[in-house]
């Protein structure tokens, strides 16, 4: 992927293997000193049992520009909860584990809930938010960066080079978005990017015709990366998604508050694999089948709030061009990894294609059928216009729980 091309919507970062990682980190450490930076990382207890955060915590220690690092623990119980506070002890920097299901957390979730500002379901997008509560009480941080934990090839350069766009004084970036190939087991990974979200976005072009927005989203080489950075300054009027589509919904939240210059993508990797979620075909609510239909949703209710109009007679016509525009770049994706050694099953590839042109329609009805669904979780300044103390609260709150359940020895 070395190459130097720019899309012209926004600035492309590329990695041109001309720079040691010990030199860059050697300058981001520079900046670091009057630029705090935290990295936020969103976990599920299962994550801790799992092939890759083992190896993400030993890289993490070599970091040394990182002022602090903030673990938001989901679907965990008292037990697990001393067990991960006991697991992420190896690293040296200043670091918390946030107990989301913690009494004292659903304690203060009754509070927001009363103010009608609790997030409407749990997972990614309300850790992420809780995290960000966090950060911005700390308020002594000036970039954040934020990561999955299920990276099984992951190296301290994915950070490095992920934050430097952000954390460099001289450059004009507020938010930066990792990306890479998504290559492993000796086959071309991907599948949503691949065969969603690319060609519906060709299909939405052709269907409601040109957009900007449509054409900042596919100058992005990889929209649903986990990985990006953001200048913190932005994030108290953040808008997160309660659903599978925060990647989609972080970009979208850029797109209206930023400039495109102010907006870039960088390379991180050569090779980049994490778990892979089932296609879930029969099952709507779980795996791929869920999160494809939350994406659509995202990206609808983008446009709709920037004038376009949709129908039902509209999401008819998109599936069947979507359809068409998948099949066709699933043609290029085939030769593409035939021509380097790569396998692509092309019948469980066109087997997804149905399953997510079904989820485009899926989505249009839903998105017709629930008009004044509350799609994002409130920004963190709307919940301190309501409830002032709440985010001095809640960082005494996640200070008491490590006090109360530290790891038995």
């Amino acid at each position: 992927m070395a190459d130097f091309h720019q899309n012209g919507n926004i600035a492309t970062l590329h990695n041109l293997r001309t720079r040691s990682l010990d030199e860059l980190t050697y300058e981001i450490e520079t900046f670091s000193q009057t630029r705090k930076i935290s990295l936020i990382l969103p976990c599920l207890f299962s994550e801790l049992e799992g092939p890759a955060l083992e190896n993400i915590l030993t890289e993490l220690a070599q970091v040394p520009y990182l002022h602090r690092i903030i673990i938001g623990l989901d679907r965990a119980d008292e037990a697990q909860f001393r067990h991960a506070q006991h697991f992420f002890s190896c690293l040296p920097q200043n670091h918390i584990v946030i107990w989301n299901d913690s009494p004292r957390m659903l304690e203060l979730g009754k509070r927001l809930q009363e103010n009608g500002l609790y997030p409407q379901e749990a997972g990614k997008g309300k850790n992420v938010w809780t995290c960000l509560g966090y950060l911005m009480s700390c308020a002594d941080s000036s970039v954040m960066a934020i990561h999955d934990c299920d990276i099984v090839t992951y190296e301290r350069g994915m950070l490095a080079r992920l934050v430097y766009p952000v954390v460099n004084p001289t450059f004009p970036y507020q938010v930066a978005k990792g990306f890479y190939p998504r290559i492993g087991d000796n086959r071309m990974n991907g599948r949503v990017t691949r065969l969603l979200v690319s060609p519906l976005l060709i299909a939405l072009k052709r269907v409601v015709g040109d957009r900007d927005y449509l054409d900042y989203l596919r100058s992005f080489r990889y929209p649903l990366s986990g990985e990006f950075a953001m200048r913190t300054g932005i994030l108290p009027d953040l808008r997160i998604p309660s659903d599978w589509g925060l990647e989609i919904g972080v970009l979208s939240e850029a797109w209206r508050n930023l400039a495109p210059k102010a907006v870039c993508q960088v390379e991180i990797s050569d090779a980049y694999d994490h778990k892979h979620q089932d296609l879930s075909p029969e099952d709507a609510s779980q795996g791929l089948s869920r999160m494809s239909t939350d994406i659509c949703k995202s990206i609808f209710r983008k446009l709709a709030a920037d004038g376009t109009t949709f129908t039902a007679n509209t999401f008819r016509t998109l599936k069947a061009t979507y359809y068409r525009s998948a099949l066709d770049l699933l043609e290029a994706y085939y030769n593409d990894a035939k021509m380097n050694g790569l396998s692509v099953d092309r019948h469980r590839e066109e087997q997804s294609i149905e399953l997510f042109a079904e989820n485009i329609m899926r989505a249009g009805q839903i998105f017709i059928e629930n008009p004044s669904e509350a799609p994002f979780i409130p920004t963190w300044n709307r919940v301190h216009a309501a409830d002032p103390d709440f985010l001095t609260d809640f960082r005494a709150a996640a200070a008491a729980d490590l006090q109360d359940f530290a790891p038995q020895a």
